[in-house]
């Protein structure tokens, strides 16, 4: 039997906190003492080890593939190349253009060729170098010019998806305008302030610490059972079985302890392999890559070139934005269509402008795929729009936040793709509180003896920190504003719904509550907030969540800042129903008329006034209530395809962030002292977490403004695969960061909650730029922004 380590076979108990309160984490403890099990601790006492052995190349032609050498090393079980496939050969999350093992042509540095199974890691890795493959190199398409040149190389020739019709070049994945007004006539009107420019977004990776593992176990009914870190197990499953050739039923997944995701694990990254050598050998299989093989093996951020100009009256209003977004989606479709709509959607920002002119595209290329990372198409546009309305407000002489407060979008305002906002959007009240807050101390670094005039510098405070790089000759301090807007959950009509199952029962004479979803715990808190849920809505303390699994019916994605939303609106949902059912029990046993309004409350049936009316362990008796029920937001609409209008997301949220940075001008060095944030939650369910949140996506952010980025060269290849030279933000590069929270609840919405985690990942980017800019008065049109960007 394989050992499944906590969470995939331990429950998780909670007994504290409903509703409103930071109820503690269960899983808290062990992640903080190193005692949480993650996918990599799986272990099983009959499991070979699996390795993928990948392509050098990032365009090139396969003219032979010879594994004899590395089958017959000892303790080799099993070598598997395309022609081994034993059912469907391509996969993928929105078209199904990516191949399980490369076959004729390889389209990107890292791509899998072959399989290796063995006896043990360091054997499986001798015997993929074993393998002989033969390439002829080809053209490799690597920006949009060498995409749509007369006679590129199509990297996908004969599609057929939904997208292939509406797109002018092959290689163009999809293709979203926004058009609102008439952006041409409003742009000759006389007497506006007209600015443009074109900004560059670096390829930004998710960077999760745990990388990609599992344990695929086959069964004696001939499917397969896999412990694996995901984001969302039915959409694996959906894709696994085809390229098994096994009905669903058979294809059985587990969520394993998951190590941080960030849409790095919405895609598949070895789940198929894993399962294809187990089911080869008909032996567990364990694959867990290395950190040099992650940066291969999982999507990354898009990197986007964005040309933006803004028109607006000399007293500062709005008056149209035209926009082009150019995203390089790399070999592989993956999610690229969906981030499309949301660049090209909010691509104007939380502004109200009457004449919209948007065109959003992604590209494939032989550069590493890009898909889902946290923010999704609106980082990109959020760095581009607030940059322009900093250089708007430079134009017109007008303060940068009082432009934003004079154009922001309130309830009722709509958007450019015609949608109504029908829930608060507080973005002047947003960047008021941001404005308002104090700032840190000036030159807090540096302090003077009052008696001896002695000058003292801490130089751990200084950019450059501990390296003792300078002694803040050549600092200067800068302060920088923005705000942002991003959907929640799916959009343009996805069928978004999760699933819950709630069981209420008497155990040893005390009510208990478990619930079971197939919500992939990634470190969010989403097991805590199910838990707060089933005390608030059942009036029990004590709480089971099971582990994640495909037996359950889906929860979607643990993606677009909807897991809270959805599958704790369906555990609310399930909960509701199960309260009415032992409501129903009880009225049976005992009576009850329908003058009465009861609620559950502390383990009893109470009314409204709080008048005990019998405890649920009675109610129940040696019965136990079990239902599991779906749940769904209003439903949303595709946008038009030439006008991009439509209701296409359910929800907004909205974030602002002040950033002050000290800047060493002579050493090109950036430390970012504050970053202070504004968001509004709808309802902070668990406070602290909501705080969490906001701190974890707004470090990301800062990552992304001047340390963060894959360098991918003309030739596709990766230059900095390892955390040696792709550099993420450390305690040390962490500022303080006070938040504001507000709560103004959306109807529409469970609980009237708002989805947080990726709005503060939009505008801690250019907040930090835009006090570099203030520092410094260079002008900075990419992130990351690097040292050489602030000298000579």
């Amino acid at each position: 039997m394989p050992v499944i380590p906590s969470p995939a076979r331990v429950t998780q108990q909670s007994h504290t906190g409903g509703v409103g309160t930071s109820a503690p984490r269960p899983d808290g403890t062990l992640k903080v003492t190193g005692e949480f099990a993650y996918s990599s601790d799986l272990w099983h006492e009959d499991m070979l080890w699996g390795h993928t052995l990948r392509s050098p190349h990032a365009h090139a032609r396969i003219t032979g593939v010879d594994v004899a050498e590395a089958l017959a090393l000892p303790g080799v079980h099993a070598v598997l190349t395309h022609d081994d496939l034993p059912a469907a050969t391509h996969y993928g999350l929105e078209i199904e253009d990516q191949p399980v093992l490369a076959r004729d042509v390889v389209r990107y540095q890292g791509e899998p060729v072959a399989l290796v199974a063995a006896d043990h890691p360091e054997t499986a890795r001798r015997a993929a170098a074993r393998i002989r493959v033969d390439y002829e190199e080809l053209p490799v398409v690597h920006d949009e010019a060498s995409a749509t040149a007369p006679g590129a190389p199509v990297l996908h020739p004969g599609r057929t998806d939904r997208h292939a019709a509406h797109v002018a070049h092959p290689n163009i994945v999809h293709r979203q305008p926004v058009l609102r007004g008439d952006a041409d006539a409003a742009a000759a009107t006389a007497d506006i302030v007209v600015v443009t420019g074109t900004y560059d977004v670096g390829m930004q990776d998710q960077a999760f610490l745990g990388p990609e593992s599992g344990l695929a176990v086959p069964d004696d009914d001939g499917g397969v059972d896999l412990y694996i870190a995901t984001q969302w197990l039915h959409v694996d499953q959906r894709q696994l079985a085809p390229v098994l050739g096994l009905p669903p039923e058979k294809v059985r997944l587990t969520l394993a302890g998951v190590g941080g995701a960030f849409g790095a694990r919405e895609d598949l990254s070895m789940q198929a392999h894993a399962c294809l050598l187990a089911l080869r050998t008909g032996r567990p299989v364990k694959i867990v890559y290395n950190r040099h093989e992650s940066f291969f093996g999982h999507v990354h951020r898009h990197p986007a070139t964005l040309t933006y100009e803004h028109g607006a009256t000399r007293d500062g209003r709005l008056v149209f934005v035209r926009a082009r977004i150019v995203l390089d989606g790399g070999a592989y479709a993956s999610s690229s269509p969906a981030v499309v709509g949301n660049a090209a959607s909010l691509g104007v920002g939380p502004y109200e402008v009457p004449h919209v002119d948007v065109e959003a595209l992604a590209l494939y290329t032989n550069n590493p795929p890009c898909g889902a990372m946290r923010g999704f198409g609106a980082v990109q546009a959020c760095f581009a729009y607030e940059s322009q309305m900093d250089k708007l407000a430079d134009a017109l002489g007008l303060d940068p936040v009082e432009l934003r407060r004079r154009n922001a979008v309130s309830q009722g305002s709509t958007m450019p793709t015609g949608q109504v906002i029908d829930a608060p959007a507080p973005v002047a009240e947003l960047l008021r509180l941001v404005r308002e807050r104090p700032l840190p101390p000036e030159r807090a670094w540096e302090t003077t003896d009052p008696a001896t005039g002695a000058r003292t510098v801490d130089v751990r405070a200084l950019p450059g920190g501990l390296s003792n790089a300078g002694h803040g000759e050549g600092v200067v301090r800068g302060v920088g504003y923005a705000v942002g807007i991003k959907n929640v959950g799916f959009s343009e009509g996805f069928d978004d719904y999760s699933t819950a199952r709630v069981r209420v029962e008497a155990v040893g004479g005390e009510p208990v509550a478990t619930v079971h979803t197939a919500m992939a715990e990634v470190g969010q808190g989403g097991v805590t907030v199910h838990a707060q849920i089933a005390r608030t809505e059942l009036g029990v303390t004590r709480v089971t969540i099971l582990p994640a699994d495909t037996s359950v019916g889906s929860a979607g994605s643990t993606s677009a800042s909807r897991q809270t939303y959805m599958t704790g609106g369906a555990v609310k949902h399930t909960c509701e129903a199960v309260r009415a059912e032992v409501l129903r029990l009880g009225a049976e046993r005992f009576g009850w008329g329908e003058r009465h309004t009861l609620r559950l409350a502390d383990g009893k049936v109470v009314t409204a006034e709080g008048e005990v009316m019998a405890a649920l362990v009675d109610v129940l008796g040696g019965e136990a209530v079990d239902l599991e029920l779906e749940f769904r937001h209003r439903p949303t609409q595709p946008f038009d395809l030439t006008t991009g209008q439509g209701f296409g997301h359910v929800q907004y949220a909205f974030c602002a962030h002040r950033a002050v940075v000290e800047v060493d001008t002579e050493l090109g060095l950036v430390k970012v002292v504050e970053l202070a944030a504004a968001q509004d939650v709808g309802r902070a369910v668990n406070p602290a977490a909501v705080v969490g949140q906001i701190h974890g996506g707004a470090t990301q952010g800062l990552g992304l403004a001047v340390l963060e980025e894959i360098q991918v060269g003309p030739d596709g290849r990766i230059r900095n695969p390892s955390f040696t030279d792709y550099l993420i933000p450390t305690i040390l590069d962490t500022p303080a960061m006070p938040v504001d929270v507000l709560e103004l609840a959306d109807e529409h919405a469970p609980y009237g909650l708002r989805g947080v985690g990726e709005a503060p990942t939009l505008t801690a980017t250019p907040a930090v730029v835009a006090a570099i800019r203030r520092a410094t008065g260079r002008a900075l049109h990419r992130v990351p922004v690097r040292p050489e960007h602030l000298v000579g």
